[in-house]
């Protein structure tokens, strides 16, 4: 299908800038109306967000799980398909009458990219609609300087380009994920330009190489988000999100939707204190940090751990005492998660081999099972599909979250003016889709 002429989703971005807040808007003081524009916003991005979950889905069947009337359907699946962001697959056969169409995302008709910044290392990836990972460049930096970060994406970028992994005009949006508390690490094992990060504007510093909208958020919550659309999300509307990496981090998904709390504190599961000593919390333990302490303690390469391969036979013994030790100090802080948040499921992600995350939420379960009161109430704890590079993957969701996917921020009246509609994002007129 050709694309409308006036198709430019790549222009760079003049708006304000699109916070946390912007995407998780709370209904509480400040309560908002919508519009018809709004509500026609959201419409469309249902309706994506139910043909990208479902597919091969026929319009009829899509008013039947929207309410939606199906004249509304066929009027906003028309206009998805202009925009080259849905397609059909087909015709459903073995029904009476004339054979349905089967409608599927289009993964080709957006992509967001997303760079992760962390302690340790530096990874970008570039993410199609339909959640599959395009390209990926990963590199080991211990506390990466603002200059390294720009020469990292430059040549991401390029690499991208030479790859031809993507369309470059379809791209929405640059997502970028940060640690929470930089000023928790070491400052003896900091790179003579870390501490640049305290007056450096990220979007000012990538202005000249990234020509599009950029999004920041901190990395869990970008790992968590990520997850709730593209990982387990799309099984459990709720769950509880752990991430083991440099920090400790977690947080609560409802209804497909992350919380970040009063005081965007949520989630500080690395702060709950170890035992009675007021001195030592959560994260002094089950952290990558901590696990690659206790491997160079025992005189190993650490360096192995930011692969996703199987550790050596000679580290066997250290993972499993680290194990031992991780998995009992996570079953007091999860039973209290149990208790107040009720989690469908606890899922467990970190910058660690992909067995070693497996045999960690497998100990959990067991020791988690056996401590709680009622059994049948125990969530279930596994490790998340995303695992390994889900704050990268997060962050390439972020852009797809302000353009395409839905949010209860879609319909706030008082929506920035960063954050456009679905359509209007790729330059075509956007029509009411509420009637």
């Amino acid at each position: 299908m050709d694309r409308p002429s006036n198709f430019n989703v790549s222009a760079k971005a003049t708006s304000a800038s699109v916070t946390a807040d912007d995407r998780s808007v709370r209904l509480g003081p400040s309560l908002s109306g919508t519009n018809l524009e709004r509500a026609g916003d959201y419409n469309q991005r249902v309706v994506m967000q139910i043909i990208r979950r479902n597919p091969d889905i026929t319009r009829n069947e899509i008013a039947a799980m929207t309410s939606l009337a199906s004249a509304t359907i066929c009027n906003i699946v028309a206009r998805l398909m202009e925009t080259d962001l849905v397609i059909e697959s087909g015709q459903r056969l073995g029904g009476l009458g004339q054979p349905a169409m089967r409608l599927r995302i289009n993964p080709k008709g957006g992509y967001g990219i997303g760079l992760s910044i962390d302690g340790d290392h530096v990874t970008m990836v570039s993410l199609d609609l339909a959640g599959t990972v395009r390209s990926r460049s990963t590199r080991r930096l211990a506390f990466a300087s603002p200059n390294d970060v720009v020469r990292f994406v430059e040549e991401g970028i390029a690499r991208i380009k030479r790859a031809d992994a993507i369309g470059f005009d379809r791209v929405l949006g640059m997502g970028v994920a940060l640690p929470e508390h930089p000023e928790r690490d070491d400052p003896s094992h900091r790179s003579p330009g870390y501490q640049d990060w305290s007056h450096v504007d990220i979007r000012t510093m990538l202005a000249s190489i990234v020509p599009w909208p950029t999004h920041i958020d901190e990395n869990v919550a970008a790992a968590a988000i990520g997850e709730a659309h593209f990982g387990d999300g799309q099984d459990y509307a709720s769950f509880f999100y752990i991430f083991v990496g440099a920090e400790l981090g977690g947080g609560m998904v409802i209804n497909g939707t992350y919380h970040r709390g009063a005081n965007v504190r949520s989630g500080g599961l690395g702060c709950l204190p170890l035992g009675t000593n007021p001195t030592e919390v959560l994260r002094d333990v089950v952290s990558s940090s901590a696990f690659s302490n206790r491997l160079q303690a025992a005189g190993l390469d650490v360096a192995l751990l930011n692969t996703m391969r199987a550790l050596p036979a000679q580290y066997a013994s250290h993972v499993a005492e680290w194990l031992q030790d991780a998995s009992d100090s996570l079953v007091p802080a999860l039973a209290a998660v149990n208790c107040l948040l009720n989690p469908a499921v606890v899922l467990i992600a970190g910058r660690l081999p992909v067995d070693i995350l497996d045999r960690l939420a497998a100990a959990v379960h067991s020791k988690f099972v056996a401590a709680v009161p009622d059994r049948a109430t125990a969530a279930p704890i596994a490790r998340a599909r995303l695992s390994y590079d889900a704050p990268a993957i997060g962050a390439a969701t972020l852009p797809l979250l302000d353009r395409i996917l839905p949010s209860d921020a879609i319909l706030i009246k008082r929506r920035t003016s960063a954050q456009r509609p679905l359509l209007d994002a790729i330059s075509v007129p956007l029509k009411n889709a509420d009637s």
